[in-house]
């Protein structure tokens, strides 16, 4: 049998593993292996209707919410659900309430959902279910509020650690690759996959990258420090560059908005970058330049199979794109990067709940 063989145990044993889980509803038949002789093996699979899992993004003002189902499919996706999450015990109760409400409009009932997985961004420790964008204090870390709110257990993951894993999952599903996932979002964030595995680190913050001192900018960061990278390729930084060129009085399509005292948003740019502002796409290519000397640096330390460029900021593609593969070019060293492949997220925006769905499944198939 090739699952005892795979697995390193006897066939008595698998075949019990596989009776019991063929009775509890998780697997079903697939159909048989060819053999050139004796008796056909049978192919088994996961039963997509055993269960489904849910994925939340949570963003600055709004929830992205995805379904898969027992085996891995995308079901639902539910965007722009409109909400802010405070750092209170009650707006989180609220964040709970909200997700199953709208889970009950697409007709998805409580005892179909066998887990949950929950994005926040700044430094998640999902191993104790602390996140200290949203520290609630030593005794009450927000995995188990949310476990408390939704009845079932709740993965939190970092949201570029997501996003990582959903890309991971929907470019090398069963293999053991390595890659590298920069969220441009209103921060720069990174989460990455080394041998088929999201990487940690020893304390379970990996991927700061926003807080590479790359930079000689003089430009202090959110975190208090100076030259960090987030400060020249972040949505924050494509917002500084902007409000500082139409300060020096540069032509834009923002420039009567400016001049009227009003405040411009990152997608008020992002709009201007769909009528072919001429300034903001300067500054875009600007982003997408200082990105891309990041970038080099990291391809020739992981030689990675493939760097994806996701987040808020992958819609400037046309404008982000070729300055960040120029820089590449340049800066890293040929044959490190020769097997490197540089693409935006084919995921987009749902690239975060997607990989907090799935690995709220991951964690339910460990613990069966």
């Amino acid at each position: 049998m090739p699952l005892a063989h795979e697995l390193g145990t006897s066939i008595p044993k698998v075949t019990r593993i596989v009776t019991e889980m063929i009775q509890d509803g998780f697997l079903v038949e697939t159909g048989k292996m060819e053999s050139a002789t004796g008796r056909r093996p049978s192919l088994y699979g996961l039963n997509p209707s055993a269960g489904a899992f849910v994925g939340v993004d949570v963003g600055r003002d709004s929830l992205m919410v995805a379904v898969t189902n027992f085996s891995g499919r995308v079901t639902h996706v539910l965007e722009d659900i409109p909400f802010r999450l405070q750092n209170t015990e009650d707006s989180v109760s609220s964040f709970c309430h909200t997700v199953l409400e709208n889970l009950e409009k697409v007709g998805l009932e409580q005892k179909q959902i066998r887990g949950y997985g929950v994005n926040l961004t700044g430094r998640v420790n999902h191993r104790t279910g602390y996140s200290y964008s949203y520290f609630l204090g030593e005794e009450k870390p927000i995995a188990q509020l949310l476990s408390a709110g939704f009845g079932h257990h709740v993965v939190v993951e970092n949201d570029s650690r997501a996003m990582a894993y959903g890309e991971y999952m929907s470019s090398f599903p069963g293999t053991e690759g390595n890659i590298l996932f920069l969220n441009v979002g209103w921060g720069l964030g990174m989460g990455m996959v080394m041998d088929g595995k999201l990487y940690y680190g020893k304390s379970g913050f990996s991927g700061e990258i926003g807080h590479f001192p790359l930079l000689d900018n003089n430009c202090v960061c959110q975190c208090g420090k100076v030259g960090c990278l987030e400060t020249g390729a972040s949505g924050i930084a494509l917002h500084r560059l902007v409000m500082d060129k139409l300060a020096e009085g540069r032509s834009s399509v923002l420039s009567p908005i400016f001049k009227e005292g009003k405040d411009i948003q990152l997608e008020s740019i992002l709009d201007a970058l769909e009528r072919e502002d001429v300034l903001c796409i300067e500054c875009v290519e600007q982003i997408g330049a200082t990105l891309g000397r990041a970038v080099a640096g990291l391809i020739n330390v992981f030689n990675p199979d493939m760097v994806v460029i996701g987040g808020r900021l992958s819609v400037t593609e046309r404008y982000l794109m070729p300055p960040l593969r120029g820089a590449v070019n340049r800066l890293s060293l040929n044959l490190v990067n020769s097997d490197t492949i540089i693409k935006v997220s084919r995921l987009g925006k749902t690239a975060g709940a997607i990989g907090a769905s799935l690995l709220s499944k991951n964690l339910f198939l460990n613990e069966i």
